[in-house]
């Protein structure tokens, strides 16, 4: 027996769990607006110098941007941390939105652009906190501008609150995606959790289970003087307990994300088709205990032998009990090996196992009467 070792492992969330990656891609949507903006006001004709004409202050800012926005990519591809100065390219971008919107005050113009850029790349990372900062601050430097180009009019003084509205929908929406990133990763967090908890209980538990009853079988056998048989069980307790331990460590490595090693040959898991026929009336402990060996049986020939079909038939009461799993899958690699999380429920229940395999077949039959 062995708990499938596929755990669905946690999906890193979206959100800016690496700063430098964030960093890094803000910093080629820079590029990318100072290089949309060029070519925008180049191409518009409402600019001083009319079509394909820029005013060289207008060129040397935005070259002046163009070269901070490259500057700054080349030190974050090289992996130089910021440190105490993350802040200076909030601060830059609020600055060369300022600069451009005096210049280009009274015109069309990317001047607004360079303001909501400056407040998207505060609200995408973590806390309400800088989305705020950087709508307060694109409020006041864009009243300044508009008092010292133009003068300050109920018309202009709409441009920084239309602005100032802007802000805050995109600062109320990244926080509402930061919320529902969390809330995401908490119920993965859950269901994961839950599916650790299923194995544990319907595999690992349950081989515990299995030894505590092999190990009762074998103190029957000692206190009764059944030496040879005593050590027959415990050489396949041994076999069973060595199999799990591989479980458990193939289980762990796979809720730590880790390659269980070259030299390991990876298990081939098949989802084979099952037919099951099951008409038993009895107690509820033999109930629970054939449930267990045909979930057990059917386990063994998905995960170990590879099969194509399974066929599991139970018939019985309480005075005679018949239960066959038939696979065609590889069979057992050793004669006498018998599924020993199977063997020792049938001991404890004092049945009979019976292993055939062989021809591309295997079969299990377990007959049980009072």
């Amino acid at each position: 027996m062995e708990i499938p070792v596929d755990v669905p492992r946690a999906k890193s969330a979206p959100v800016s769990g690496d700063p430098h990656s964030l960093d890094l891609n803000i910093a080629r949507a820079r590029i990318a607006l100072s290089l949309l903006a060029m070519l925008s006001m180049w191409v518009d004709p409402t600019t001083p110098g009319g079509l394909f004409d820029l005013t060289r202050t207008e060129t040397a800012t935005l070259l002046a941007h163009l070269t901070y926005s490259i500057v700054l990519l080349v030190v974050l591809s090289r992996r130089v941390p910021l440190g105490n100065l993350s802040p200076i390219p909030n601060v830059l971008d609020l600055f060369f939105a300022t600069v451009i919107s005096f210049f280009t005050q009274g015109q069309s113009g990317p001047s607004n652009v360079f303001f909501v850029f400056a407040i998207i790349a505060a609200a995408i990372r973590p806390g309400l906190a800088p989305t705020i900062a950087a709508v307060v601050a694109s409020l006041a430097l864009y009243l300044i501008v508009i008092a010292f180009s133009v003068g300050l009019t109920l018309a202009t003084m709409m441009r920084p609150v239309y602005l100032a509205i802007l802000g805050y929908l995109i600062g109320f929406v990244g926080q509402q995606r930061t919320l529902f990133e969390a809330r995401v990763r908490e119920l993965e967090t859950r269901a994961q959790r839950f599916s650790i908890a299923r194995s544990l209980h319907d595999g690992y538990v349950q081989a515990l289970a299995g030894v505590n009853l092999r190990l009762e079988a074998c103190r029957a056998l000692l206190a009764s003087g059944r030496v040879e048989e005593t050590l027959g069980q415990l050489q396949e307790l041994q076999k069973g307990v060595a199999r799990e331990y591989d479980g458990v460590r193939a289980y762990i490595r796979s809720l730590a994300g880790l390659d269980e090693g070259a030299g390991r040959e990876p298990s081939v898991v098949v989802d084979p088709r099952c037919r099951v026929q099951a008409a038993f009336a009895g107690r509820g402990l033999t109930g629970e205990h054939l449930l267990q060996m045909m979930l057990e049986g059917l386990r063994n020939a998905r995960r170990h032998g590879t099969a194509r079909q399974v066929e599991i038939n139970l018939s019985g009461t309480d005075n005679r009990i018949l239960l066959t799993i038939e696979d065609d899958g590889i069979g057992f690699t050793e004669a006498p090996t018998k599924p020993w999380a199977i063997a020792s429920r049938v001991a404890e229940l004092g049945g009979h196992l019976t292993v055939t395999s062989g021809g591309g077949a295997t079969r299990l039959t377990i007959e049980m009467s009072e």
